[in-house]
């Protein structure tokens, strides 16, 4: 078949990027067929999202506050202090009205002062509800400690508590926690640092060395040069053009370009709490003959009380009645041959009517036995 190729030609800032882009549904391979794009297969670094979480209190609660929390009452005496009031020593405030939080946030790469992000609100105290709460303005900083956000808002809360008088409870969902959306803007933004280093690294979300490896040759073959190398199973490294404007255009285009991952490797995943038995497509069985059976041993105990006779010195006792039993199943021995895929496993162990238990006791006996080569891994 003949491949139609479409050549681009993009120049920015002096520089010309040439990147070959095959219409059709192959490329250079039938196997392409199947093949991912690279931005589905990973990230690069440095562009991803950062944590923030923040201390605060939410006010106007409908009594369903913290009451006399320590945390909360530390808390709600700093807020107090941003307006130049000081409670007397040892005056606590009876906080029913509100609660000590926590907020959290994604800050995404590349977001920028005065954006806008969504925040969620946990209680961290006993507050019953957080129905109706507004939370007061709070800081919220990253792993280095700095502040990013700035959070304040009305709760939206999902969840429902009632409280009766005698003590009965209805809770729905969970109404400890709530969303504020748009809730924080952002202060200032991350330094990623990807528009000054030489390279820029994509890491890939599941290491492979054979897929890193084709990633690294689909980016070369696609540019015409060298400029890609894979540096270990996870992260190939790209050369890359001075500035963020040029750097983003490559980027753009690479994440585009399609590769074919390589096919993952042998494994039979036992979920042992729930008996859920997974085989991928990449396992295969080398020639053996298997034989499951089971064996049943029943006990029944009967007891029954044995009277003396009449007149007589003797005592009533309890005699010991048991019946015990042996069943065994009989099932016919299957053959798989060389190279039997996953469809032949399913069709010779559902021919015998295995149970999911059953089929892990062949799969274990198959790779004690060297007829089946995949990794048996039991979560």
């Amino acid at each position: 078949m003949a491949h139609r190729l479409l050549r681009i030609t993009t120049r920015v800032a002096g520089w010309s990027v040439a990147l070959a882009l095959v219409a059709g549904l192959q490329l250079l391979a039938p196997s392409m067929a199947h093949a991912e794009r690279i931005k589905d297969l990973g990230a690069f670094q440095g562009l991803r999202a950062n944590q923030l979480t923040g201390y605060g209190i939410v006010v106007g609660l409908a009594g369903t506050g913290d009451d006399n929390l320590d945390y909360s009452t530390q808390g709600m005496k700093g807020v107090i202090s941003r307006f130049g009031l000081n409670l007397p020593a040892g005056v606590n405030p009876a906080l029913k009205n509100a609660a000590a939080v926590l907020v959290t946030a994604d800050l995404p790469p590349f977001a920028k002062p005065g954006q806008r992000l969504d925040v969620t609100v946990s209680a961290l105290g006993k507050a019953k509800s957080l129905r109706g709460g507004t939370l007061v303005m709070t800081p919220m900083r990253g792993a280095d400690g700095q502040i990013y956000a700035m959070a304040q808002g009305n709760l939206a809360v999902g969840g429902l508590g009632v409280t009766g008088a005698d003590g009965s409870q209805l809770s729905v969902n969970v109404p400890s926690a709530g969303r504020i959306p748009s809730g924080a803007t952002v202060e200032q933004a991350v330094a990623t640092g990807f528009d000054t280093s030489p390279a820029i690294t994509f890491n890939l979300a599941d290491a492979d060395v054979t897929t890193a490896l084709r990633v690294a040759d689909a980016i070369n073959l696609a540019f015409s040069d060298s400029r890609a190398k894979a540096l270990d199973a996870v992260s190939i490294s790209v050369a890359a053009p001075p500035g963020a404007e040029s750097r983003m255009m490559m980027m753009g285009l690479i994440e585009n370009i399609q590769v074919k991952p390589a096919e993952a490797p042998a494994k039979v995943i036992v979920n042992a709490r729930t008996g859920t038995v997974v085989i991928n497509g990449a396992v295969r069985i080398a020639p053996a003959a298997v034989s499951h059976g089971k064996l049943t041993v029943s006990i029944q105990e009967a007891p029954r009380v044995v009277q003396p006779a009449p007149f007589s010195r003797g005592e009533t006792a309890v005699e010991q009645r048991s019946a015990i039993a042996v069943e065994e199943q009989k099932k016919p021995m299957f053959q798989l041959k060389a190279g039997a895929s996953l469809s032949d496993i399913v069709r010779a162990v559902n021919a015998i009517g295995a149970a999911p238990s059953d089929l892990v006791e062949i799969l274990e006996a198959l790779k004690q036995a060297g007829a089946m080569t995949a990794e048996l891994v039991v979560i």
